[in-house]
């Protein structure tokens, strides 16, 4: 049965040519055998993708495709030196690679060290430092990190010929395929060591306590992850150190409900307070009080804003704004004085409460 290429490509027959070039890089990314080591089918799949776009992509081959022509696939590529010259179009002059380009080379950087801290609201509005321990691969202070004794030369790798990597070419059945991988041998650093450091054993890195001062910005909200490049792990001899990622707790408060830069503080009135005014005290989250006057027929989720008092916005300017919500304290029980005069109330009123009885819990079954 015929293959159906814009099944392939899954684009449809209508597709113009720039909807199927995108299809072709984001599958050529996914299907290429090296994103895929392992799979047996990676290569076959590649092709039929290849032969797709070859096809679909040259609006002279597409007509007469879509007129019944079929193509072999030694003639799709007879003018190419190989895969690779279709994958540059696309991806460069490096080719495909890993990952889509020249293969990463050189010493194994350092790994990342995760750790995490616990902030106050209040110290999320100002900014705080904080200074934290933590354990990690170090630079080895008797080589600088070169792995070799001090007195001790490094020689040039035999392998790779002081490159750190190796170009390896194999046949495939799309063509000619160049790969370029580190070395094995002197693992990227193009030099191997003759005398091992006597402190690290040639790692170039020891496990110690390290201790690094944090700069939270003000306005960082739970669940931020901050990054302090080259305060991880020491990498291989000649590689990068990794990253320290400081992840940010921010500790509820329980006058403050947060959303981003605005804060919202509720505040339980009772009726004769909404009815006939009041003026109520506010805290913010700077620590001091704001005054507020209710008026008289304030209603219950009646919300006052204080412009500019909640949380700075992170890494901009300006300040969110303190929402002050009003809400109506019911009391769940009456002494007999305060049931008296309130029916008196409803009476003025003209409500009708229920008769002989009086405001308790409900009962819990």
């Amino acid at each position: 049965m015929a293959v159906d290429y814009y099944q392939v490509l899954g684009v449809d027959r209508d597709a113009g040519q720039d909807e199927i070039k995108r299809a072709f890089r984001r599958l050529a990314r996914e299907t290429h055998p090296d994103a895929n080591p392992g799979d047996p089918q990676a290569e076959r799949r590649f092709r039929e993708i290849a032969q797709a776009y070859e096809v679909l992509g040259d609006p002279q081959r597409r007509i007469a495709y879509d007129g019944g022509v079929r193509f072999d696939a030694s003639d799709l590529f007879s003018s190419f030196a190989g895969i690779d010259d279709l994958l540059t179009r696309f991806f460069g002059s490096a080719g495909f690679g890993f990952p889509f380009g020249a293969a990463p080379t050189g010493p194994v950087a350092g790994a990342d060290v995760t750790l995490g801290i616990e902030i106050t609201l209040a110290e999320a509005a100002e900014g705080v430092q904080r200074q934290v321990e933590y354990r990690a691969a170090t630079r080895c202070a008797t080589c600088d990190g070169s792995g070799s004794a001090p007195d001790a030369d490094l020689e040039i790798c035999d392998r790779c010929g002081g490159q750190g990597s190796l170009r390896m070419t194999r046949q495939t059945l799309l063509g000619t395929t160049v790969s370029i991988a580190t070395c094995d041998r002197c693992r990227g650093r193009g030099r191997i060591i003759v005398q091992p450091c006597p402190e690290c054993g040639g790692t170039g890195s020891v496990v110690g306590e390290r201790s690094v001062t944090i700069d939270v910005p003000a306005g960082i909200d739970g669940g931020a992850r901050l990054r302090l490049a080259g305060r991880g792990a020491a990498g291989e001899p000649g590689g990068r150190p990794g990253d320290l990622l400081v992840e940010v707790r921010v500790q509820p408060d329980e006058r403050f409900e947060r959303h981003g830069s605005d804060l919202v503080h509720r505040v339980h009135l009772g009726l004769s307070e909404v009815a006939l005014g009041t003026s109520i005290s506010v805290p913010t989250v700077g620590g001091e009080d704001v005054d507020i006057d209710v008026p008289a027929g304030t209603q219950p989720g009646t919300v006052f804003k204080l412009s500019r008092r909640g949380m700075p916005r992170l890494r901009r300017r300006g300040q969110g704004d303190l929402l002050v919500e009003i809400r109506l304290d019911v009391p769940a029980k009456l002494s007999v004085e305060e049931e008296q005069a309130l029916r008196q109330y409803a009476s003025l009123r003209g409500e009708k409460p229920a008769e002989g009885r009086r405001i308790r819990r409900p009962r819990a079954h």
